[in-house]
């Protein structure tokens, strides 16, 4: 009888239900949830009503694909909060742990409690093109750059899941809030990666980069402020949506190698939903030794807290 393990994770605008069985991902279903038109986000209450929501339509949807008839449920992971550091909350992970504890219950099985972040990380090195051994032995360096976080982080694996060191990053808004932020002043629908990605891609003009970087940080309410001024001098969105993407490839390249100055040429990944975009992700393979999460399992998604609790399940 095959042996799966299921992933939830209920970020503040996506809902991910995964399953793996023998290290492997065999399903991923995910489901961005919906923001108003000229709306920057959502408020942590939609976010529950809305994952609360989407969980039992997700479910169905997945254990489809996977073909449940023939198999057994060893254990549930799920990503209980932002990160693993005292304090670290959101409310919309509840609606997570409420789904999987009574999956966990229901089939008297265990269930695992990851931070959201370890789950990216896990994605990562899972979707790197290396195996997870390569991850294992040494620390490396994880970026972790989405709309809530933009970190550098200093990352071991303790045989159940990965601990992290802040070590560089943005000191104010993560890189995805400048995006987002920027696309909604754009007119573009939110989150606005995508749109944005889709017009620099027709940029004809190269604006001057906005870069300010110290010791492996980085600010970004500079570059927010160039691009409302570039908008009202009548400059073309694609050129914006250009400008805003080398800016913050600059600057993420900026912060890497101040931090192989300082631990030398240890591999360096990139996850999180902002390393999907194209332009970032070339400027930034011209450095050695760094690795990318795949452009499906940069953005969020439960397939690493699935298999981080495949990994805790069969240690254990």
């Amino acid at each position: 009888m095959k042996e799966y393990f299921l992933g939830v994770d209920t970020s503040n605008y996506t809902t991910s239900l995964s399953l793996v069985s023998e290290g492997e991902v065999i399903a991923n279903v995910r489901r961005l949830l919906p923001v108003k038109d000229g709306e920057k986000g959502l408020r942590q209450s939609d976010a529950v009503f809305l994952h609360t929501k989407a969980l039992p339509e997700l479910s169905r949807e997945l254990f489809d694909i996977a073909g449940m008839r023939d198999a057994k449920l060893c254990a549930v992971g799920v990503s209980s909060k932002p990160r693993d550091a005292e304090g670290s909350y959101m409310p919309c992970f509840l609606s997570g742990l409420s789904y999987a504890s009574g999956i966990a219950h229901s089939h008297n099985i265990p269930m695992y409690s990851f931070s959201h972040q370890s789950g990216h990380i896990c994605a990562g090195v899972y979707s790197s093109g290396k195996d997870f051994s390569f991850f294992e032995k040494l620390p490396f360096i994880s970026f972790h750059v989405s709309g809530g976080t933009t970190e550098a982080l200093h990352t071991t694996f303790n045989g159940e899941t990965y601990l992290c060191q802040i070590v560089g990053g943005t000191n104010d808004a993560s890189c995805g809030q400048i995006i987002d932020r920027a696309g909604v002043e754009m007119g573009l629908s939110f989150p606005c990666g995508k749109e944005l990605d889709a017009l620099s891609q027709n940029s004809t003009k190269k604006l001057p980069m906005c870069v300010s970087s110290v010791d492996g940080y980085f600010s970004m309410s500079g570059l927010q402020n160039k691009v409302q001024k570039f908008l009202a001098d009548g400059e073309k969105h694609e050129d914006i949506a250009m400008f805003l993407f080398c800016s913050i490839a600059a600057s993420l390249k900026k912060s890497s190698e101040h931090l192989r100055q300082v631990y030398g040429n240890c591999p360096i990944l990139y996850a999180g939903g902002v390393m999907s975009n194209s332009i970032i992700r070339n400027e930034l393979s011209k450095l050695e030794n760094v690795y990318f999460a795949s452009p499906a399992l940069s953005c969020d998604n439960a397939c690493g807290t699935a298999l981080l609790a495949y990994k805790k399940h069969t240690k254990q």
